[in-house]
């Protein structure tokens, strides 16, 4: 014996009802009554909803509302000679412009959308948050525990609020960048972890991000992640030929200006010291000068001082 089987019942259409049909009018004007004038166009179709129930369509003419329809269902009761409006809408069709779907504001805005002003409402719970060390009132103990465990807040950062920053600040404009000592394009010859100009930060992100301190650079005063590298870097150019020689302070040097002294005139009545100290040659040269005028004056016919008979006058 085979299994008896059972086929799916099918569910029959409903019949169009002729009377609500032909209700065209009916159904204008009960549109017209919750709309605006001009709104409603043409009558496009009548469709059968239910036993003894149509649903009358109509162009949408209102600007803004491409796609849409005004709908109006009339029903009619059994044995009645008339129908009567139901229901009234207006609904969108398959290519009719729709607004995004709702979203409540809290997922709807964004951090950006937010200005330093702006008040943020307070958010019980917040995975990125996890209850903290809080004060107590006991003097003593309060300062200890602020003081060693550097707490003393209502609430801090969860393994969750630690994980979606690290995450946010490696992929910003200040995330890791490769190294390269052949100094390639894109590349840097040291990152920020050996860098002087950084500043940890506290907890467990200081072993990823710190925050850069030095006004030279593009990331100063931003958390930048120890795999960053900028050309400010406080050893870059350590090696290089031409280091910047610094300015020196309270000494000036003028290589301009020669000083000349001029030297002092021959003083007579030298010293023995004096007179065996100089040169012989000179001597010599000197005593040569001294001869020459003598024989000039002879050769011109001028008296010479050493000859007797030149200064006796002839009779």
């Amino acid at each position: 014996m085979t299994p008896a089987t059972t086929a799916p019942r099918r569910t029959a259409r409903p019949k169009l009802d002729a009377i609500a049909a032909e209700a065209v009018d009916l159904a204008r004007t009960a549109l017209e009554d919750v709309t605006e004038p001009g709104q409603v166009g043409e009558h496009l179709r009548v469709e059968a909803s239910g036993d003894r129930v149509v649903t009358h369509v109509f162009d949408c003419l209102m600007p803004g509302y491409r796609g849409w329809s005004w709908v109006a269902i009339l029903v009619r009761a059994p044995r009645a000679k008339s129908a009567t409006v139901a229901e009234t809408a207006l609904l969108p069709g398959e290519d009719a412009l729709l607004a995004p779907d709702w979203e409540p504001w809290s997922e709807r805005l964004k951090p950006e959308d937010v200005g330093a002003d702006d008040l943020m409402p307070y958010k019980e719970y917040d995975e990125r948050l996890e209850h903290g060390y809080e004060n107590t009132g006991d003097e003593d103990a309060d300062r200890v525990a602020n003081w060693e465990l550097g707490l003393g807040r209502v609430r801090v950062l969860s393994p969750v609020g630690r994980a979606e920053a690290a995450e946010r600040w490696a992929e910003s404009d200040f995330g890791p960048r490769p190294t390269s000592e052949r100094k390639r394009r894109g590349t840097i010859s040291a990152n920020c972890a050996s860098c002087g100009f950084l500043s940890l930060l506290s907890g467990s992100l200081r072993h990823e991000f710190g925050v850069c301190t030095n006004e030279w650079s593009p990331a100063d005063g931003r958390v930048v992640h120890l795999g960053y590298g900028c050309g400010a870097h406080s050893e870059t150019g350590k090696d290089d030929a031409d280091p910047e020689i610094p300015r020196a302070t309270g000494v000036i040097v003028d290589e301009l200006d020669v000083e000349y002294q001029k030297p002092a005139p021959e003083q007579p009545g030298r010293s023995e010291g004096e007179a065996e100290t100089e040169d012989p040659a000179q001597d010599a040269s000197a005593e040569g000068e001294a001869e020459a005028p003598a024989q000039d004056a002879s050769a011109e016919g001028g008296p010479v001082q050493d000859d007797p008979e030149a200064q006796t006058p002839q009779a």
